[in-house]
């Protein structure tokens, strides 16, 4: 079992080090502590695959802000198929007509979450520049180490050869390693054990939990979601299940 306690604690020194971004973390935290307080939800988009991972731990989630408004686009959701996920998150063009289907940039909602460890595929690269281009705070959770290591041109890359972790106005490091699988097994040619789920959901739900405590500091006590599965968990969500019909795109 050393591998299972090795990739813990790789897992745990991930964690740690996206703990230690206390100030990048506050930055954001604050963004949407003011966007909730204005009556806002805020937009998450995971451009790619596993990417969608952190957009469904904060969509309809207990323990998670009720204004959190995923973005879960069949175009890059594994349950369209694996290849063809790489295909839409590589192909130009396609965040700024998704961003449109969702609404985002028209309307009052100003904050815009993007969730991609590598930072550097042509969805990931252009839902920033969108942001940029609509008056959106855009808050990304990215590794650095990892889109500074691959190569201009490669495959993966937005032809810009821009990155995530350059372009976003909050960036929180998300610190996952080169290849994202941390664990060499005798006999076993690549590596397994991967780490970027852990690393975005850790991160997104940090920067949402401080925003709930900034706002707690200011007085104002933020909606949040209570588990299904408690007793009173239905009555409790369904008022604000009421209160963003149509605003949190897959709530119903």
């Amino acid at each position: 079992m050393g591998i299972i306690r090795g990739y813990k604690e790789q897992i745990f020194e991930i964690l740690s080090k996206i703990a230690a971004e206390e100030e990048s973390i506050t930055a954001a935290g604050t963004v949407i502590a003011d966007a909730v307080m204005d009556g806002q939800v805020i937009n998450v988009v995971g451009p790619g695959g596993h990417s969608n991972i952190p957009v469904q731990e904060v969509t309809y989630r207990a323990g998670v802000l009720v204004q959190m408004n995923g973005m879960l686009d069949a175009g890059t959701n594994l349950i369209m198929g694996g290849k063809r996920t790489t295909c839409y998150e590589r192909l130009p063009g396609y965040a700024g007509a998704m961003l449109d289907a969702y609404g985002v940039g028209h309307s009052p909602d100003k904050v815009l979450i993007i969730c991609n460890a590598y930072g550097m595929n042509s969805m990931t690269i252009e839902c920033a520049l969108e942001a940029k281009k609509r008056g959106l705070i855009s808050i990304g959770i990215t590794s650095e180490s990892f889109c500074r290591t691959i190569p201009a041109g490669h495959p993966s890359r937005h032809p810009s050869g821009q990155s995530l972790f350059d372009l976003a106005d909050i960036v929180i490091n998300s610190h996952i390693p080169y290849g994202d699988a941390t664990t060499h097994i005798e006999g076993v040619s690549a590596k397994v054990g991967p780490t970027s789920t852990f690393g975005n959901v850790f991160a997104i739900n940090c920067i949402a939990m401080r925003a709930a405590e900034i706002m707690a500091q200011r007085g104002f006590d933020p909606p949040v979601w209570t588990s299904s599965n408690l007793p009173d968990g239905d009555d409790l969500n369904q008022k604000y299940a009421e209160l963003y019909k149509g605003r949190i795109r897959h709530l119903w």
